[in-house]
């Protein structure tokens, strides 16, 4: 319980105020022995325990009619979930809200949202202190603190409506530290309400142990104030796009794969419409499964240089999840860039990387002379050398769209690439062989036509740890890995454990190499066109300063907050929520709380919208709590009626 004028409780030592009046009025009457009333001792002994006991009532509900006054003049704030203290109003509350995709789940059996009832739930109760407390109001899309003026400014679309982005809880939170560190701020608390979508909280994050230290040496105290949804989201299907290619060899068609979600598989269908330009198509779909891999290959008209289109689900219980948009242009094969301090010794590296629009080999530089090189028109680089002690220009590369193939060197210099690095140099005892690799995606995958590359010829003589926590796509026979995958941004980057080179492996007999290399190659063409694909939130800082364009829909809308198709110039961006909030693994009450540490937390689960306000001011209930007290006092010390007497002497027998 919160109180808005907690000086007023110094008031409660009155409440021994009755106890002393009763004390002394009982000294009032000091008791004389009489011997001629001794014999009445006898008679009144059995009333004396009944006329005690209501003494005692008398006294308790003094007491009781006393703190109810005091309590009522401290205008207490109680029930829901902010009643769980007695704490004076703080000097800042800071408003955390989760704005990401999942947030859109409705509530079971409601047409409301998670995120609109907790914004119902957060203004109702922040009214009440908006004369004692600072509003500011941090989201997750934005990420910038906003101090509000009133609490119903929370309500307002353009601060807290939907949005197709992701949350990051710790980096909230350490803004939030930032914030009330640099603001100076009193006692504070910080009120968060999310879904405890696994993927935003990540609390595997080092950053949660980092955070609970810094709150805990905070001077001033914070308090924080957790609002969930935990109910089961009902039926809820979803869609993301795995691939989408217009291969170099067919122009004109369009591949695409989509992975379906279902919260409950079923073997009813349901329409999945898909349009390409002007083209509408429907297939009728089941998800018997929780996820299902689909795909389909569409012709396009004859000499289309850019195709766009949307995929999109019927609604249900989370319409943020339903639609994704799709950018292709027509394919540009790129070119390839090979960094290695010993050229002659990688001729059949140049060749594997052979452009397929031009025919011409990669273009071969020195790692010393990597920062001069131009990148213009490459799709994949090859690093053979050692990793240079600064990796920004190569994760830029990767970030921006291209591929990125790392292959190991002879000397003892290892390096280290985003989450993968080099380990140890090995030559085992007998060749090794790769029986198991990934045939479903990747470099290695399978034809269209269910031909599978001949990785299991692959021997290997000699070979070079990696030490990674991305993706294995293919391991030798011991189990460890023989090519990797990491992402970063738009782009792909590839550990590949051994070289083509007799001393190593034989992997120049080129049945393996040639098609994985090429495959990259059109992998990381996606950088070279005009027309690309991000993730909702992640516009580079200078394509914010551009002025883009819906060109899906006439309503205003925000590229940065929400999904769809966008336009500037010739230039044209397909937006779709991050990957991130397609995992439907959601925290425990329990484990989310166990993040805080030792930090004072209160937390409420909602499952149905009936709750309709956080807290209110509950004085109302002392008031006539009080006077219920007095009444029942009053009614304790009324005199009794006259009773019957008996006019018969207890002294004298019937004559």
């Amino acid at each position: 319980m919160t109180f808005l004028q907690p000086a007023i409780l110094w008031g409660l030592p009155l409440l021994l105020l009755p106890v002393i009046i009763h004390l002394i009025n009982r000294m009032r009457h000091r008791p004389q022995p009489w011997a001629a009333m001794m014999f009445l001792v006898a008679a009144t002994r059995a009333s004396t325990n009944r006329a005690r006991l209501k003494q005692w009532l008398v006294l308790l509900f003094r007491t009781l009619a006393v703190a109810a006054l005091i309590l009522f003049l401290a205008r207490p704030l109680g029930g829901g979930w902010l009643g769980w203290a007695v704490n004076a109003a703080p000097d800042v509350i800071v408003i955390l809200l989760d704005r990401s995709a999942s947030m859109e789940t409705r509530l079971p059996g409601q047409t409301i949202t998670r995120r609109q009832q907790a914004l119902k739930m957060l203004s109702e109760s922040a009214a009440q202190f908006s004369e004692t407390s600072h509003l500011v109001l941090l989201d997750s899309a934005t990420r910038q603190p906003v101090q509000l003026a009133t609490a119903s400014a929370l309500l307002e679309n353009s601060l807290t409506g939907p949005t197709d982005t992701a949350a990051d809880l710790p980096g909230l939170l350490q803004i939030a530290h930032k914030w009330l560190g640099d603001n100076r701020a009193g006692t504070s608390e910080i009120w968060i309400a999310s879904d405890l979508q696994s993927s935003n909280w990540q609390p595997g994050d080092d950053r949660w142990e980092t955070l609970t230290a810094e709150f805990a040496e905070m001077k001033q105290p914070v308090r924080f104030r957790l609002l969930t949804f935990g109910e089961d989201p009902g039926q809820n299907r979803g869609v993301t796009l795995a691939t989408l290619e217009r291969p170099a060899d067919a122009p004109d068609q369009l591949k695409l794969e989509l992975d379906l979600g279902s919260t409950r598989p079923s073997d009813e269908k349901f329409p999945l419409q898909i349009q390409i330009g002007e083209a509408l198509t429907r297939e009728d779909l089941a998800v018997n499964a929780s996820s299902l891999r689909w795909q389909k290959q569409f012709s396009l008209p004859a000499g289309t240089a850019r195709s766009r289109g949307s995929i999109r689900l019927p609604a249900d219980g989370n319409d943020r999840d339903n639609q994704i948009f799709f950018v292709a242009d027509k394919p540009d094969s790129g070119s390839a860039l090979l960094v290695t301090s010993d050229p002659d010794a990688n001729r059949f590296l140049r060749l594997a990387a052979m452009s397929p629009g031009d025919h011409q080999p990669a273009t071969v530089t020195r790692p010393e002379s990597f920062g001069e090189a131009k990148l213009a028109g490459v799709a994949l680089i090859l690093w053979q050398a050692a990793l240079p002690t600064d990796t920004k220009r190569l994760s830029d590369f990767v970030e921006d769209g291209g591929a990125l193939l790392l292959l190991p060197t002879d000397d003892a210099a290892k390096g280290t690439f985003a989450r993968t690095s080099w380990g140890e140099l090995e030559t085992p005892a007998s060749p090794l062989t790769v029986p198991k690799w990934n045939e479903r995606e990747g470099p290695l995958a399978a034809t269209d036509e269910g031909l599978t590359l001949a990785v299991d010829r692959v021997t290997a003589t000699r070979r070079r740890q990696i030490d990674t926590g991305d993706p294995v796509l293919a391991t030798f026979s011991d189990g460890t890995p023989f090519l990797t995958r990491g992402r970063l941004g738009r782009g792909s980057y590839f550990h590949l454990a051994t070289l083509p080179a007799a001393t190593w492996s034989n992997l120049e007999r080129g049945e393996v190499l040639v098609p994985m290399i090429q495959r990259l190659l059109q992998l990381g063409a996606r950088r070279l066109g005009q027309a690309t694909m991000i993730a909702c939130g992640e516009l580079s800082v200078a394509d914010r300063s551009q002025i883009w364009k819906a060109i899906d829909t006439d309503e205003p809308r925000d590229i940065l907050l929400n999904a769809g198709l966008y336009q500037t110039g010739d230039r044209i961006l397909a937006v779709n929520r991050p990957f991130a909030e397609n995992d439907s693994e959601s925290l425990s009450a329990d484990q989310a709380t166990r993040l805080f540490g030792n930090l004072p937390i209160h937390l409420s689960a909602q499952k149905t919208a009936a709750t309709a306000a956080l807290e209110g001011e509950v004085w109302r209930l002392f008031l006539f709590g009080m006077l219920a007290f007095l009444l029942i006092e009053s009614w304790l010390i009324l005199p009794e009626g006259t009773k019957p007497q008996n006019t018969r002497s207890p002294f004298h027998e019937p004559a």
